[in-house]
């Protein structure tokens, strides 16, 4: 392996870093006001809607697919009910809208128009270029690399973190079916690794207390995880190992298109972005980690 040639542990470092400025157009108030204006009522109908509209006016199934640990039957209830009300190209233009609002209002003019965020976005901007000739399989970064880039430098940091995030998570699906991991056992998963409250899944996810309670007791007779008192689930050693090989696997699937910027790039971009993702992560809006049940 070349000395500068990325691991991918490389490639997770700078997903990780830039993971929040892309989430970030999920939980920005901005987006209740700039969703409900076009037509799109409900914070459902505004994710389902504003995340697949890259692919076209698609049906349920098909954003199903993609998203894969989201309940079905919850997406069925506003796909495609949503371009009825706003076109997917209309839905474009409010998601861009509210990701440079929110950024702007959240890191100021400084920061947006700073010499280190205008490095990022290049760097950024030659890893997800370059991702773009990796889009075989991969349906849901396939249509947000179809969009024209942004003009601004904040804004194409957001876009090639909303690629690279993309990219991620169809190779992350990929994975998935590999393993034989069904949507539902993947979200009682990687809840038991504690990394997000269990409220905010079932909420963001739209699976009923009792399809999760259903989920936790397969996963259980699988010897995945173990639950207390409380009914909060814990990893076994087997389900460690399941989601040890999932993420390892998905690392390097998604390593590829971060070869065009090195080791020293991705090193790089994750330096550049600390004190932008600080700021975001202060402004309280991200989803925690607090309060598992």
């Amino acid at each position: 392996m070349p000395h500068n040639a990325p691991t991918p542990d490389h490639a997770r470092s700078a997903w990780s870093a830039l993971e929040p400025i892309h989430i970030l157009v999920y939980f920005a108030p901005e987006r209740r006001e700039r969703y409900s204006a076009i037509g799109l009522d409900g914070a459902a109908m505004a994710y389902f809607a504003s995340r697949s509209a890259a692919m076209g006016a698609v049906g349920p199934g098909t954003v199903a697919a993609a998203f894969y640990n989201f309940n079905p039957e919850v997406i069925r209830t506003v796909i495609p009910q949503a371009w009825a009300h706003a076109s997917p190209e209309t839905v474009l233009q409010a998601r861009h809208d509210i990701a440079d609002q929110a950024l702007r209002r959240i890191l100021g003019e400084d920061a947006i128009g700073s010499r280190q965020l205008k490095e990022a976005a290049e760097l950024a901007r030659t890893a997800a270029l370059s991702a773009a000739d990796l889009g075989h399989g991969r349906p849901l970064f396939a249509g947000h690399a179809g969009l024209e880039w942004p003009a601004e430098p904040h804004m194409v940091l957001w876009h090639a973190a909303t690629l690279l995030r993309e990219f991620r998570g169809d190779g992350h699906i990929a994975a998935l079916v590999d393993a034989g991991v069904a949507p539902l056992d993947a979200l009682v998963t990687h809840a038991a690794t504690g990394a997000f409250k269990i409220s905010f899944l079932l909420k963001s996810r739209g699976w009923s207390r009792e399809q999760w309670d259903a989920g936790v007791r397969g996963a259980v007779e699988r010897g995945l995880v173990t639950v207390d008192a409380e009914g909060v689930p814990s990893l076994t050693d087997a389900g460690r190992t399941l989601r040890s090989d999932l993420e390892t696997r998905t690392d390097v699937l998604s390593a590829e298109p971060y070869a065009a910027i090195g080791r020293d790039g991705c090193e790089r971009l994750a330096e550049l972005t600390a004190p932008f993702v600080a700021t975001l992560n202060a402004e309280g809006i991200l989803p925690g980690t607090r309060d598992r049940r």
